[in-house]
């Protein structure tokens, strides 16, 4: 078989009312060999293959666009997450439905879903409505990798297939309020839909694109690049004429509405849910909300979520930690009030033990008052407060006899014994810590002064 040499590839489409709504089928021939290939999609009888995007929305696979529409209004009223607080699986239910609708409200997504089913709208099924394997890899198969034919099944350029459309990757800041509290957030999007007027082509009417003079048809044209003195690379950079498609529409024959892009600006409203709990860099993600492209299914829309610093908490997983100044009254003889305003809003009241003196910097944990526990936000980490003891100032001193004050407080500490032999008087003189070592960049080693040493020839 190895010698056989291909010298017809056919490919034909064709209706068929009892096993699925379009099949393709290829047949390969050579002189010894016809092999007749039909791709058909898992499409049959007409019924979706995967009813789950249905039966979320609570509709039949055969329902109308405005029927579709009604049914998730009144379940996303249903099940939003703001009249579920008790619900942890709210959110995460309401963004299901969001992105079953995504897809049933698009007529090409809805499509692709009916044909290939979840896989072929999350870019891992066949796609663009053809078939699930392209027919050089599945020629490649049959008759092993190793044997060259002559022909491509690529298109202009012979660049890869893409299964689905880009991603669109979008930062949200969040303050830690609103990752602590959860927050339902709207927003007005703009995006790239397929032209309903010349249905992705491109094209005014019938009008076909003609052959890129530039490149020729491959989509890539060979360019030149000097490496070095004397050195020129050569390699393959996409056609600018044809942005690397190999044809191009002449200005007449373009589609009025998109001017031959095949796709067009739409404004839509979204919404995304941020849950209790979550992480910074924690990602939200809109199942096909991104760019539509002809003949792939659409990406997804995908929010990372960036946390804001906050004026009085730190984070560390589901652990919080705050710093709380006290007053030397409350260092030495305690405290019973409220130490903390938390996220939330809620008045944290701690009342220390009696005869427990407080050190400055000592800390203290307060548990189960950290960050809801993400997807279980009855469980929270703790919440950690470094306690600092503010000093009184010398106004207060002169209100106080200090006298009294003197002899309330432990005694100074005696003099060093035995003093040193020298001993210099030196004034007292506030300072800034971060003036230690300025002075560091203008010491100079010796051995740089005079440079590197010279070697006597004997």
């Amino acid at each position: 078989m190895s010698e056989d040499t291909i010298n017809n590839v056919e490919e034909k489409e064709r209706k068929s009312s009892t096993v699925c709504k379009r099949s393709r089928e290829f047949i390969f021939s050579s002189a010894r060999h016809v092999i007749r290939v039909n791709f058909c999609c898992p499409y049959i009888f007409g019924m979706p293959i995967d009813t789950a995007f249905y039966d979320l929305l609570g509709v039949h696979p055969e329902a109308s666009e405005d029927e579709i529409k009604k049914a998730y209004r009144k379940k996303a009223r249903e099940h939003h997450p703001d009249k579920n607080p008790d619900d942890p699986t709210a959110g995460e239910k309401f963004q299901e439905m969001a992105a079953a609708y995504e897809i049933l409200s698009s007529v090409e997504t809805r499509e692709m879903y009916d044909r290939y089913g979840k896989e072929g709208v999350s870019g891992r099924g066949g796609g663009g409505g053809g078939p699930t394997m392209d027919p050089a890899d599945l020629f490649s198969e049959l008759f092993g990798g190793g044997m060259h034919f002559g022909f491509d099944f690529g298109g202009p350029g012979s660049r890869p297939r893409r299964s689905r459309g880009e991603d669109s990757v979008i930062p949200y800041d969040v303050s830690l309020e609103e990752l602590y509290n959860g927050k339902s957030v709207k927003m007005n999007m703009e995006k790239e839909v397929v032209c309903n007027l010349c249905k992705g082509s491109g094209a005014k009417g019938a009008a076909k694109p003609k052959q890129c003079a530039k490149c020729e048809g491959r989509g890539w044209n060979m360019v030149q690049t000097q490496l070095s003195p004397g050195r020129i690379g050569t390699s393959r950079a996409m056609c600018t004429e044809c942005g690397g498609q190999g044809e191009k529409l002449r200005e007449k024959d373009r589609c009025k509405k998109c001017k031959g892009l095949k796709t067009v600006k739409e404004k839509t409203r979204q919404e995304i849910f941020i849950e209790r709990g979550m992480a910074d860099r924690q990602r939200i993600v809109l199942s096909g909300a991104g760019d539509e492209e002809p003949g792939v299914p659409p990406g997804d829309v995908v929010f990372v979520l960036k946390t804001r610093p906050h004026a009085s908490f730190e984070r560390s997983g589901n652990d919080l930690l705050t710093t709380v100044h006290i007053t030397l009254s409350e260092a030495l003889l305690g405290f019973s009030r409220i130490l903390v305003t938390h996220l939330d809003g809620r008045g944290v009241h701690v009342t220390s033990p009696k005869g427990k003196i407080i050190k400055p910097g000592d800390s203290i944990v307060l548990r189960n008052e950290g960050m809801p526990v993400y997807k279980n936000p009855d469980q929270k980490g703790h919440l950690y407060v470094i306690l600092e003891v503010d000093m009184p100032d010398e106004q207060w001193l002169k209100t106080v006899d200090v006298k009294a004050l003197e002899a309330l407080l432990p005694s100074k500490k005696a003099e060093m014994d035995p003093k040193p032999a020298v001993i210099d008087e030196v004034p007292f003189e506030e300072s800034d810590i971060v003036d230690f070592g300025e002075d560091e960049a203008d010491w100079e080693d010796e051995d740089d002064e005079h440079g590197e040493p010279e070697c006597t020839t004997q």
